[in-house]
């Protein structure tokens, strides 16, 4: 099954993650162990990041120059170009980069719906690699395989929802894809002024997903498989602190660790503030620099060769 633009979760039903990307992944991990391959020899790739980015921006050329192909033009500072300090339009940049013949276009916008409008002027393949609080499939995917891996299933799983989820873009994203699996349940932990937006609520309600809101991650800590603590940029963390709850009900520290399952894991999709004390990293329950990090380099690299390959 090939794939064309990557621009929202909502694209991928669970026959494609199942069936395709996830043993793709996998094959993946195994071209990571041997050094790489030349499964995309002769494809070229374009990174264009309008917000800095230092995880996703390096997985996909990473990826890229693992299966053998090449980046040819690679800037996180997109918005800085002269046409971009004259106002020139995103579908100009977009139709001017695909007269130079790339194969995919790799594309962090700093408004909503940017890849979406990007696709729709452009000749190759786009990529979302996030467009601000709008979604971040391809962070989201990597976030889903990573649960699979880890506990085997999705189906049956709790999940909390932890942060600034009315921005959370990677919270987002993820909420999407687990309305493809049955009886999940999502707890959504957050102060009053940072709860998961309707659009996502509404979402969930018509998948049949069972989700609940709360504001003390301590109540929920003991219910739950997985931990989705999020980043919450630091004005917009004062600003919380400020009419929010106090922010260690939404922070994970050992006493948070004492309540969780022994099974039970921590993600986060980075990078980290101080919603994750630096003691927690020992946890074998925190995944965010073990497999969280592994996968993503894999499932970027399965997405290039179900593009391109």
């Amino acid at each position: 099954m090939k794939l064309y633009h990557v621009i929202e979760s909502q694209q991928f039903d669970r026959g494609l993650l199942e069936e395709v990307l996830f043993p793709l992944a996998r094959e993946m991990e195994r071209i990571v162990e041997e050094g790489g391959s030349n499964i995309l020899a002769g494809k070229r790739m374009i990174s264009c990041f309008y917000e800095r980015s230092g995880r996703t921006r390096a997985a996909f050329e990473i990826a890229m120059d693992m299966l053998g192909g090449k980046v040819v033009f690679s800037t996180e500072h997109a918005s800085e170009f002269s046409g971009g300090t004259e106002g020139e339009i995103l579908e100009d940049t977009i139709r001017f980069l695909c007269r130079f013949r790339p194969d995919v276009i790799v594309l962090r916008y700093h408004e909503e719906d940017g890849a979406k409008t990007a696709s729709e002027f452009s000749s190759v393949p786009i990529i979302n690699a996030g467009d601000r609080t709008g979604q971040h499939p391809t962070r989201a995917l990597i976030d889903l395989y990573t649960i699979q891996q880890r506990l085997g299933k999705i189906d049956g799983l709790s999940i909390a929802m932890v942060g600034d989820l009315s921005r959370g873009r990677t919270a987002r994203s993820l909420s999407y894809l687990l309305g493809k699996f049955s009886d999940v349940r999502i707890f959504f932990i957050s102060p009053e002024s940072a709860k998961m937006r309707d659009d996502i609520k509404e979402y969930l309600a018509r998948h049949n997903i069972v989700f609940q809101e709360g504001n003390d991650l301590r109540e929920i800590a003991p219910r739950v498989d997985v931990i989705y603590q999020t980043q919450t940029k630091r004005p917009r963390a004062l600003l919380l602190e400020r009419y929010g709850q106090a922010k260690g009900f939404y922070v994970v520290d050992q006493e948070v660790l004492d309540l969780m399952k022994k099974d039970a894991i921590v993600m986060h999709p980075l990078p980290r503030g101080d919603e994750i004390t630096f003691d927690v990293d020992a946890d074998q329950r925190a995944v965010y620099l073990r497999e969280q990090a592994d996968s993503s380099l894999v499932i970027p690299m399965a997405l290039l060769k179900m593009i391109l390959a």
